[in-house]
């Protein structure tokens, strides 16, 4: 075990994803207690499926989606966790009670006022906007009629999407102003999963940007920036911009990247973002680094894994490490590069699935995980919820890594009628 927690020392907030794995090869038994949303907890009857992790102390019921999350009701009911060392937020919808919960404990966190921003898209644009970091044209909208304007106004494509979802849920390209009206449900209620739920979101527009894109990863203690990573990014074509794929470390130019290092930094500062993990999003156009969104998380996709591998040091370690108080050391550069794929398949039913032993055989690949079977219906792809399975993939460089990928996908090659 690579930290040294007692019983309960640690919150989560909310199961997270992807990376119980990890977790479970870094922390000792008992010392995690999850709380989670009572209505998940039934539904996924988590008591259960939460079991078989020995880092598990227990799961607590507090429904934290809301910004109502009442701390000291939590205290309350439950006063052991005022003992607790450090808190981290599971998912998206966690942020901001994560940083609640850590204030009033007193522990390292991200900050309640950087939290929220953080998880509210038309904030940070007005952030963004009144410090001078680039943004595309924006407005907050309330109806179809009102998008519809922007749009006409704009005269090119533009982007709809809600303030306070995560994982593409709900984002899609306008080209045309007349069809706002028919698609504008799809933003305002998509068809997401249990954790959206009674999370209230407006909408946004936003004039679209072209180039390539990227994200940045930094991690912070008390404001300080000990690392920073960037991400090359793949998306699906089309009017849903799912991430259908990310490489690390960026294959760009070093300046290039210096210079989204360093609009990243910025956005930290001027938010006053304390500790954790900034995962920012952001488009090269017309080489400007120009904001599409962040997240005060983790980010998902494997790109924790992925910069496991390319910098040979664990991202999750270091992170409870900030989290803890401490400041860890991770390589300033990588060493190799990592690559992740993820499998999409046109709406309709397998029919035929690709050679995967072959594929699992692919020089450089790490992980292969196949989430559908011939006979299995799919729909079309609107969110990363969607998606059929991911390859992983090692290079000594970019593009070795994101190329050993691309040819275990190949391999599998998902047929659908």
């Amino acid at each position: 075990m690579a930290l040294r927690l007692a019983r309960d020392d640690m919150i989560i907030v909310g199961v997270p994803p992807g990376i119980l794995g990890v977790l479970g090869e870094l922390l000792p038994a008992g010392c995690a207690v999850i709380i989670e949303d009572p209505e998940l907890i039934r539904r996924r009857d988590l008591h259960r499926a939460l079991a078989g992790m020995p880092f598990v102390s227990r799961v607590v019921p507090a429904a934290y989606q809301q910004d109502t999350f009442d701390v000291d009701a939590l205290l309350a009911v439950e006063p052991a966790l005022a003992t607790a060392r450090l808190v981290m937020p599971g998912v998206e919808y966690a942020v901001t009670a994560a940083a609640r919960l850590a204030e009033r404990l007193g522990l390292p966190g991200a900050g309640v006022s950087a939290a929220e921003t953080f998880t509210d898209k038309h904030r940070l644009r007005r952030l963004a906007a009144g410090h001078g970091l680039p943004n595309p044209a924006y407005a907050l909208v309330r109806t179809p009629a009102e998008a519809e304007a922007f749009v006409r106004r704009v005269g090119g494509r533009c982007v709809l999407k809600p303030t306070r979802r995560a994982g593409s849920l709900g984002v899609q390209f306008l080209d045309d102003p007349d069809t706002v009206a028919a698609v504008w449900a799809a933003t305002t209620d998509p068809p997401g999963s249990e954790e959206d739920a009674g999370v209230p979101t407006e909408v946004l527009v936003e004039a679209a940007l072209t180039g390539s894109e990227h994200s940045v990863e930094l991690l912070v203690a008390e404001g300080e920036v000990l690392f920073g990573n960037v991400t090359d990014k793949r998306v699906l074509p089309g009017r849903h911009p799912v991430e259908t794929g990310h490489t690390v470390p960026s294959g760009l130019p070093g300046a290039q990247c210096r210079v989204l290092l360093d609009v990243a930094a910025r956005l930290a500062r001027a938010a006053g973002f304390r500790t954790g993990v900034l995962h920012s999003e952001w488009i090269l156009a017309d080489g400007v680094p120009t904001l599409v969104e962040c997240a005060a998380r983790l980010p998902g996709d494997l790109i924790a894994a992925l910069i496991a591998v390319a910098y040979e040091a664990s991202f999750v370690e270091a992170y409870l490490r900030v989290l803890l108080g401490e400041r860890p050391a991770l390589p300033a550069r990588a060493v190799a590069a990592a690559a992740v794929e993820f499998l999409v398949a046109p709406p309709g039913t397998i029919t035929a699935i690709g050679d995967v032993r072959q594929a699992s055989r692919v020089p450089g690949l790490l992980d292969l995980r196949l989430d559908v079977a011939v006979g299995d219906r799919v729909a079309e792809v609107v969110s990363s919820r969607q998606r059929c399975g991911h390859v992983l993939a090692w290079g000594a460089d970019p593009t070795e890594a994101a190329r050993t990928a691309r040819r275990a996908v190949e391999l599998i090659r998902l047929a659908v009628a």
